[in-house]
């Protein structure tokens, strides 16, 4: 049987190794000195916080999920590309609501951002419709029709997409 004699050794980048972090992106992030938008996606949720750089590690200052679309009536999937704007909405709604101010940057991590028009860029749409500053080219953005959700099977998809907006842009 074999011992591992290097059981008590801890890797510098160890992130880095197992590809959850790309250091050099996040270096560059870092150095703005601006908010993070950071947007990560699963199958079936969207993730949109505002993120400050602390010396103690990272503070998130606003979180919302696509789940919380459930509490102000969205009876859809949570995993598409209405969902995702809705939600980057909802982020900077609330963003705005604590009176954060200043330029947001976009962090969309490791995720894979080559299609323009996809879930990721929806959200960015959601924040940058919210009012907050975020230097983006509308070039990437989906078409209007996608989000309103005239795609999607469901023949209620447009007001219940327009009823939560309609309560998101109520939100204080």
């Amino acid at each position: 049987m074999a011992i591992n004699k290097n059981k008590n050794r801890v890797f510098r980048f160890n992130r880095r190794i197992r590809g959850q972090t790309d250091y050099n992106l996040r270096l560059n992030l870092l150095k703005s000195n601006n908010t993070r938008a950071v947007i990560r996606r699963s199958n079936k949720n969207i993730l949109v916080q505002f993120v400050n750089y602390e010396v103690d590690g990272d503070k998130i200052l606003i979180s919302a999920k696509s789940n919380d679309l459930l509490k102000l009536g969205f009876t859809l999937n949570t995993g598409n590309i209405s969902s995702a704007y809705l939600t980057g909405l909802l982020a900077g709604k609330r963003f705005l609501s604590k009176k954060f101010k200043g330029e947001v940057i976009v962090d969309l991590g490791l995720q894979n951002a080559t299609f323009k028009g996809s879930r990721l860029y929806a959200a960015v749409k959601g924040i940058k419709d919210s009012g907050v500053d975020v230097k983006v080219s509308d070039v990437v953005f989906p078409t209007e029709e996608r989000i309103n959700g005239s795609h999607l099977v469901a023949k209620d998809a447009k007001t219940v997409i327009d009823k939560v907006k309609k309560s998101i842009e109520g939100l204080k």
